[in-house]
């Protein structure tokens, strides 16, 4: 009976020994390393095919342009080992679901961790691949790797959580395409702006004293250059015409000014200029439309009660009669130092009658 007892615990304790170091084997010990065969690891092999749905690996495969999928980069757990199934080791934590690691990912949003640099290098995250830790912190991909490498275990290097999982994400990318687009944006609104600043500058005139005299002297000199790029005659030639256009015109202002002044005429001249108006026969003012004096007319006549209330006559050098107080009054009225008769506008001397 006790030998069947110590046969039973011998047996248990082979068991339990082998299940032991088949677990270190597996899982302590390096991937590949057989007792059986130690060499084994290094001898060479060819290469090996990784599929994706059995390891639970994403393939190589690029992705269409503009495509962000997320995906676990962790690969499916190895099958249980004898120590586990006994019992003697604790089982490997279950892989997060989907609603889980949305959880995860709801976590690290409020937490920001997508817009603060990466923890390790503490460089922003930009374009380059972003990976989500169970315990909802966010590092670059290559950083992590290079940190397990380094470290030789998976330990989280913030929270120090062991194990963890890990997750490829996007947000980092979006938030910064939604930035340099902001940018961009931003550029482009300071341009028109400037733009449209420019062109205000241009048509509209300053209030300012100072501005609207440098308007005006800009608009000015924008019209000569226009003026001058488009005048396809010699300048030389253009600059003499306007001399001589200007010398004729003062010519025929000095003409003119030689006109104005006309010599006064003489007793027989004036004897001849009264012939004429009697020959012509002027009974009425032209300025007040009423009938003129005639100092020659006998007593009791029209002409000879107006020679005596005033209404004298006035004899221009011009060969026109006129009332003395109508003549006076319209030469009162216009400005000119030497006004022209009223009727022919040429200059003339008076001489009442």
């Amino acid at each position: 009976m006790a030998t069947r007892k110590d046969s039973k615990l011998s047996s248990r304790l082979v068991i339990t020994s082998m299940a032991l170091q088949d677990h270190i084997t597996r899982n302590l010990l390096e991937p590949g390393f057989l007792l059986s065969d130690p060499l084994l690891p290094f001898k060479s092999k060819g290469p090996t095919i990784h599929r994706g749905k059995e390891r639970g690996i994403r393939s190589n495969v690029p992705l269409s342009l503009g495509e962000e999928r997320e995906y676990v980069l962790d690969p499916a757990p190895p099958p249980l080992t004898l120590a586990q199934r006994m019992g003697l080791v604790a089982l490997p934590p279950e892989r997060l679901s989907e609603d889980e690691w949305a959880l995860v990912k709801a976590r690290s949003i409020q937490q920001r961790e997508s817009e603060q640099p990466c923890a390790i290098c503490r460089e922003s995250f930009c374009l380059q691949p972003q990976v989500l830790l169970s315990c909802s912190h966010v590092f670059h991909k290559a950083c992590l790797q290079a940190f397990e490498r380094f470290s030789g275990r998976k330990c989280c290097p913030m929270c120090r959580q062991e194990p963890y999982q890990t997750r490829v994400i996007h947000d980092a990318a979006r938030l910064f395409r939604n930035q340099c687009a902001a940018r961009i944006q931003a550029f482009w609104r300071g341009y028109l702006a400037r733009k449209w600043y420019k062109n205000i500058r241009r048509t509209v005139c300053p209030k300012d004293k100072r501005l609207r005299r440098q308007f005006f002297e800009a608009k000015l000199q924008e019209l000569s250059d226009g003026f001058v790029r488009r005048c396809h005659t010699d300048a030389e030639a253009f600059l003499r015409d306007i001399d001589r256009s200007l010398s004729s015109s003062r010519r025929v202002f000095r003409q003119l000014e030689r006109k104005k002044h006309v010599a006064e005429p003489r007793e027989d001249d004036w004897e001849r200029i009264q012939s004429q108006v009697t020959q012509r026969g002027a009974g009425d003012c032209p300025i007040c439309l009423t009938a003129l004096c005639d100092p020659g007319a006998a007593p009791g006549s029209s002409g000879f009660k107006l020679h005596q209330r005033g209404r004298r006559s006035v004899l221009l050098s011009c060969s026109h009669l006129f009332h003395q107080v109508c003549l006076d009054a319209f030469e009162a009225f216009v400005a000119d130092r030497s006004p022209a008769c009223p009727l022919c506008r040429s200059a003339y001397h008076k001489k009442i009658i």
